[in-house]
């Protein structure tokens, strides 16, 4: 898969259909947590959803936050990624992919690896890989950027 793959993830009504197939109760709190997460490309954590669905919902518990996510999960619907700071986001592209994650800020994005299949690895010793999921580390573009400085400069009187 290509840098430039758009990846589709579940509309909302489909999430809706899903839900209710599996015979979980789909509220309006649920449907709110399916629209923010749709197409959501900034791998949120639950507190982060939780923060802005309270905005536009107040009364949602955290507690239903992280059992739709974890419901969602369970069905393939998100991806459950272990970031490098410790907190654990959620990411509604369930495509074969990987992340790269700034070790300053640590913003989380989707990448893609091309020839994945002929990356070679050693001492797995018998070890039968079903999968691999790779992050990269390292500064994101706005961390790079220097940050401006302020220069004071007297004035003569």
């Amino acid at each position: 898969m290509s840098a430039s793959t758009v990846i589709l993830v579940l509309a909302p009504a489909e999430l809706t259909r899903a839900f209710r197939a599996r015979g979980l109760k789909v509220t309006p709190q649920r449907q709110l947590l399916f629209s923010l997460l749709h197409c959501n490309e900034t791998h949120p954590t639950a507190e982060a959803l939780f923060a802005v669905a309270s905005k536009l919902m107040p009364g949602i518990s955290l507690r239903t936050v992280y059992q739709t996510l974890n419901d969602l999960a369970a069905m393939g619907e998100l991806q459950v990624v272990q970031s490098a700071g410790g907190s654990t986001r959620f990411d509604p592209n369930v495509a074969d992919h990987h992340h790269a994650q700034c070790d300053r800020c640590g913003e989380l994005h989707d990448v893609y690896v091309d020839d994945l299949d002929r990356l070679e690895v050693s001492n797995l010793a018998g070890f039968r890989t079903d999968r691999a999921r790779i992050v990269f580390g390292g500064l994101c573009a706005a961390c790079q950027s220097p940050k401006p400085t302020k220069k004071t400069t007297k004035q003569r009187s």
